[in-house]
């Protein structure tokens, strides 16, 4: 497995990359067949230093998992125990999924946008209905089933997931404000 660990305007001594390379490696190939790469960012948030990891399986899913604490080595072992709970929830429902998969998942290029807040009062309109772009970025949509799409959004911890069905185009994923998942399915033009 490959590491990239980096620091946000800390410096990452040999003995953390060492740490994070043996306990982070040791949970992963635990609970995942083939991990691909693991992506470890710390940094730091007033008083406390902040562990974000990312792990990518060799299956095109990714678990991703961040922590917080006044030591950066507790940060980071609060990140690697919420991964390794992640993993051990998932590993059942990853092997049943992908037990029949022999490829990883295919994935298209995307952009993806960030606009600017208006900082406007809700009750006044704005001076402009074009959004003000703060910054553009690559992403990938992936190939998935549906609840290849819930497991991937669950394990990523996100709110939402925009993936290409294998069956018809662009979905979406989304957790409710109730706690269920929503699915957003086009229809087919008559």
């Amino acid at each position: 497995m490959r590491y990239q660990i980096t620091g946000k305007q800390i410096d990452i001594g040999a003995a953390l990359q060492t740490h994070v390379k043996d306990e982070l490696g040791s949970v992963v190939e635990k609970y995942a067949e083939r991990p691909t790469d693991a992506h470890v960012v710390f940094s730091r948030a007033a008083h406390e230093y902040v562990c974000e990891a990312t792990v990518h399986l060799s299956t095109g899913l990714n678990a991703q998992a961040k922590a917080h604490a006044t030591e950066i080595y507790a940060a980071f072992d609060g990140c690697r125990d919420k991964m390794e709970k992640q993993l051990r929830r998932y590993k059942r429902r990853l092997k049943d999924h992908h037990k029949d998969r022999t490829e990883p998942v295919e994935t298209y290029g995307a952009s993806s946008y960030i606009l600017a807040s208006d900082g406007v009062e809700p009750d006044s309109e704005p001076e402009s209905l074009q959004p003000i772009i703060v910054a553009e970025m690559q992403t990938n949509i992936p190939a998935l089933t549906v609840g290849e799409a819930v497991m991937q959004m669950e394990i990523a911890g996100a709110p939402v997931l925009v993936f290409r069905n294998e069956k018809k185009g662009l979905n979406v994923v989304y957790r409710r404000e109730d706690g269920n998942i929503g699915w957003i399915e086009p229809q087919e033009q008559a």
